[in-house]
């Protein structure tokens, strides 16, 4: 799952989210710098990111993905799911996207003490092209895809994911809407806290 899941998956506990938005960024025995619920939230990160990766629903999506993109498959895939997360977000959450992405710029800036480096200058980006609302468009999983496809060593085609999205939307969407509520009750059973 991309940053949207991941905040989502906090349950709107601000420990919870900076340990899940940063875990990407801490590497080996960085993660000893951290205690209590954030340290709670990496560990949730990572358990989110497992109970994704092995699930079989979501390897449906990854081996359509994987006849064109390879080993981005599983990126690409995270970067669908955001986006049918955030284009039904009322679905799911009782605060609008726009309010929810506001409120989870604002915890990680008043945070910066437990932000790694990597994660601040993403989040300069992030919060400035306003990526978790942009999700909801196809406009911005492009965009989004662009920017991915930039960072890879390696040529991924992820820059016209986009259009491969579009071509089998329905296909990702049956994925997305049989898998998340499982990962949400994975989810829960994880931590007291949620």
């Amino acid at each position: 799952m991309n940053y949207l899941a991941h905040l989502y998956l906090s349950a709107d506990h601000p420990e919870l989210s900076i340990g899940n938005f940063i875990a990407d960024h801490v590497k080996g025995r960085e993660i000893e710098r951290y205690t209590g619920n954030v340290l709670e939230g990496i560990r949730l990160h990572r358990h989110i990111d497992a109970f994704t990766d092995a699930h079989p629903i979501v390897e449906e999506s990854k081996k359509r993905l994987r006849t064109v993109y390879g080993k981005y498959a599983s990126v690409i895939a995270d970067v669908y799911f955001d986006h049918f997360l955030a284009r039904d977000w009322s679905m799911y959450h009782h605060q609008p996207l726009t309010d929810f992405a506001s409120s989870s710029y604002s915890l990680m800036n008043n945070n910066r003490q437990h932000l790694p480096e990597r994660t601040m200058y993403m989040l300069s980006y992030m919060e400035s092209q306003n990526w978790l609302v942009s999700y909801a468009s196809i406009t911005g999983i492009e965009k989004a895809l662009c920017g991915l496809s930039k960072r890879t060593r390696f040529s991924s085609g992820m820059e016209h994911a986009h259009q491969f999205l579009q071509e089998y939307y329905q296909e990702f969407e049956g994925e997305f809407r049989r898998f998340f509520p499982e990962l949400q009750e994975a989810c829960k059973g994880y931590n007291s806290l949620i």
